[in-house]
């Protein structure tokens, strides 16, 4: 097997164990890092920006660097750099999961037990459920599915293709990072800022090409790109934004608004202004056009590591081929 074709076969190998296993009950390689996050952090905190600088480069370069060691020790063998690339795509990826949550969440709205799903909500996302009706909280399931799906999914394929193991395990410390200390509370306001800065350029390039899929396979192809021109920049989220004005386009609703975090309340600009509210059937098919998102950014990123491969070993082939010319002319 060809070394241009180990992420291509490992990420769908990955994608694939996503689908049909889902994420472990106990021991997830992301939780285990989580808690490793979480002990430096407690070595490590001051409330300064260059102390949070300082956590970040220790945990997002620790899993970089670990990345990096695997994929050595595996190169010898193409079957074991299919094996690791498709065992880290599995761990970093949480398509199947993100489904899982939102269609829970979605049955019980459907059978009007709003309680069940305000205790459920938080496995989506940070909002305060008790402050959120039906329509608020099928609203704010929409509205994470649209985010994760380039946090949780696509955004890990991308810099997997560039980076192969490392490039996973990176992606994913920085997003988990960013969770753990990017927002702006008292104690991670300056801590965080690093994690914070350093997630939104990671998450750059999968967000914008989620909001291109969405786009292209939510059926409003038009109008997702209407409202992710219109609306995109308004978001305080230089990557969510694309990627929720993208979907709300595609999915013909609005999202955005009052949103409540922590007690306090934040009025975000409404996207997409001409879509109808969100109800309780739109979180399936945000479900269903995150899976085929998905599946597309599988088959670009691994195209673009293909192509990536072959442009590289041209200048590589050409090379060879001179230094045999020149050795049997000097014969």
């Amino acid at each position: 097997m060809r070394a241009d074709r180990v992420f291509a076969y490992g990420a769908t190998a990955g994608l694939l164990g996503d689908l049909l296993l889902g994420d472990p009950r106990r021991g997830h390689p992301v939780a285990v890092f989580g808690r490793a996050a979480g002990a430096v952090e407690r070595v490590l905190w001051r409330d300064h920006r260059g102390w949070g600088a300082l956590h970040t480069v220790v945990c997002a370069g620790g899993a970089v660097a670990l990345g990096a060691v695997a994929a050595a020790a595996a190169r010898p063998s193409r079957t074991a750099s299919v094996a690791l690339t498709g065992a880290a795509t599995w761990a970093v990826v949480g398509g199947t999961s993100l489904a899982r949550e939102a269609r829970a969440v979605g049955r019980a709205l459907e059978t009007g037990d709003v309680e069940a799903a305000r205790r459920r909500l938080p496995h989506l996302c940070g909002r305060d459920p008790q402050a959120l009706d039906a329509d608020g909280i099928a609203r704010a399931v929409v509205e994470s599915v649209a985010e994760n799906t380039s946090d949780a999914v696509v955004g890990a394929l991308v810099w997997g293709a560039l980076g192969g193991v490392p490039g996973l395990l990176g992606f994913r410390a920085v997003n988990t990072l960013d969770a753990m200390v990017g927002h702006k509370s008292p104690r991670h306001r300056r801590f965080g800022w690093a994690s914070a800065r350093l997630d939104d350029v990671a998450g750059w390039p999968g967000a914008r090409l989620t909001a291109l899929l969405a786009a292209a396979a939510g059926g409003d192809a038009r109008g997702a790109v209407r409202a992710w021109r219109a609306d995109a920049g308004k978001h305080p989220s230089p990557n969510a934004g694309p990627v929720e004005a993208s979907f709300a386009g595609a999915l013909g609703v609005r999202l955005g608004g009052a949103l409540s975090y922590g007690g306090r309340v934040e009025h975000r600009p409404v996207l997409n202004t001409e879509g109808r509210a969100v109800t309780v059937g739109d979180i399936e098919r945000a479900v269903r056009l995150s899976r085929r998102v998905g599946w597309l950014a599988l088959g670009v990123s691994a195209g673009a590591s293909l192509l990536r491969d072959r442009v590289a070993r041209g200048p590589a082939r050409e090379l060879t081929k001179g230094r045999v010319r020149r050795s049997r002319g000097a014969s």
